[in-house]
């Protein structure tokens, strides 16, 4: 009889120490970093729907 997983959850925590003690917040914050950042979220979010679209 097979067994069927309806939902699975992976659960992760990602630490960066290197990158913890000598980040000075600047990089964050900075424009041209988010809209890059929000470029790339919208590009993939749209690849994600024309996948969906196409099954």
């Amino acid at each position: 009889m097979p067994v069927e997983i309806r939902e699975l959850v992976i659960r992760a925590v990602v630490k960066d120490e290197h990158n913890q003690a000598s980040d000075t917040g600047t990089e964050r914050n900075e424009p041209q970093n988010q809209q890059a950042l929000v470029d790339e979220c919208v590009k993939q979010v749209l690849k994600i729907l024309k996948r969906k679209q196409e099954r």
